[in-house]
């Protein structure tokens, strides 16, 4: 299994005994993609075909292409976030696995880009994507590749959005299946998998006590909902803000409270940010916050802290713990930014449990396979996953969990198709 040097970057090779133990844990609490594993090794459904992949380089991302491998691809891949790569589980998938792995936890922003290139070096069919960075990147610096690439995944809300933007605006060049908008992903990866591990990261970079804190989440979609029960549930006030009326309406019937984030930023103790969209928590908010404030990320990119206003705002800064710095301000009082801005889950924890990205990884790996055997015949435009593989993974992990439920007499599926039979 050994690869060239120029088949894969990682800080440290010798990491990887400890990397597969890592894998090894994740894989057994990953039943579905392990039976669709043993199907693809059996079929070879990916035979010959070059997978690019920009991911979170961790234990959960090392099973999905591992078991891409299995169905006979050529995988290649790529952090799509500079915090988020396990540095000893990138050695085990060059080392163990044979996959082409180039990732570095902490890398600069020229090493991410030039990584996503020595993935794209390999000529990719498939893409799969955690933010879109890859499929911009082919669009606007790697054209040339366009002739060859059959179609694409995308993994996360951020990327969809910008695909979307793309396929409107006419300049998406080849199908994407937004995984992300799978129902089993956003309700389960993105509720439980999100709010789970944005507090294992909170709690892990600053060890503070949630009970009794006020905790403002800003943004109140599926990861949003999953990070403000989690909150809840360990005894913290919970504030939500929201642009969306339905969502807000929906956060006030759940309970929370609802305000401007103006209002909350003079109340808050921690703040969240999970909108996907730039300078959320901006100067007007900085200078209203308690001396103390924790702020962090839990959205795709680290533009939803507006940090360079901070920075201008700020007479001293120090790392007082690891990821987390603070800032001193002109006036005196002290605001603390933890992970640098970016995802807080996996740059201070290890992102979502293996349990939940079963779900959402079996959905890369069967859509992978839809693409290959379907892609030619798509349009160029985001498409959803379709509701046979969605309920098939549904219907799986119910059976991993022993979990048995009822099916539809005869009677019954005429009643529903039927318009005659009335009261």
């Amino acid at each position: 299994m050994d690869l060239k040097d120029s088949q894969f970057d990682a800080k440290d090779i010798g990491l990887h005994d400890q990397g597969r133990l890592r894998i090894e844990w994740a894989e057994r609490q990953m039943p579905v993609l392990r039976k669709i594993r043993n199907e693809f090794a059996e079929q070879k459904p990916l035979k010959d075909i070059r997978i690019a992949a920009c991911l979170h380089v961790t234990t959960e991302t090392a099973n999905l292409a591992i078991t891409l491998k299995a169905g006979g691809a050529d995988v290649s891949l790529c952090a799509s976030n500079p915090l988020s790569t396990q540095d000893d589980v990138a050695a085990s998938l060059i080392k163990d696995f044979g996959i082409k792995t180039f990732a570095i936890k902490g890398e600069d922003n020229e090493t991410y880009y030039r990584h996503i290139n020595a993935v794209l070096d390999n000529g990719p069919v498939i893409t799969m994507d955690d933010g879109a960075d890859l499929v911009s990147t082919i669009h606007t610096k790697r054209t040339e590749l366009l002739k060859d690439i059959r179609g694409g995944t995308e993994e996360t809300t951020t990327g969809v959005i910008r695909l979307k933007s793309m396929a409107e605006k006419g300049v998406l060049k080849y199908p994407i299946i937004a995984v992300n908008d799978a129902t089993t992903k956003h309700f389960f990866d993105n509720r439980y998998g999100t709010g789970q591990s944005t507090i294992d990261g909170i709690l892990r970079a600053t060890n503070i006590l949630m009970a009794g804190s006020v905790f403002v989440v800003c943004g109140y979609g599926w990861c949003g909902r999953g990070v403000a029960m989690r909150a809840r549930g360990m005894g913290a006030n919970v504030i939500i803000t929201e642009i969306d009326p339905l969502r807000a309406l929906e956060a006030v019937m759940d309970g929370y409270r609802v305000m401007p984030l103006a209002e909350a930023a003079e109340l808050g103790d921690v703040f969240v940010t999970v909108t996907g969209d730039i300078h959320i928590i901006d100067a007007e908010h900085f200078k209203r916050m308690k001396d103390g404030a924790i702020i962090c990320n839990s959205g795709h990119f680290n533009v939803e802290i507006n940090l360079e206003a901070l920075e201008k705002m700020t007479k001293e800064k120090r790392e007082i713990r690891s990821m987390v710095v603070e800032y001193c301000l002109e006036n005196g009082l002290r605001i603390y930014v933890l992970g640098e801005g970016r995802l807080i889950n996996l740059a201070s924890a290890e992102g979502h449990p293996a349990n939940v990205m079963d779900m959402s990884f079996a959905n890369q790996a069967l859509c992978s396979r839809h693409m290959v055997e379907k892609g030619k015949e798509l349009a160029s435009k985001v498409y959803g996953v379709p509701e046979e593989i969605d309920k098939r993974i549904a219907f799986t992990k119910l059976q991993c969990m022993g979990v048995k439920i009822d099916s539809l007499t005869d009677e019954q599926e005429k009643y529903l198709s039927s318009w005659e039979m009335g009261t």
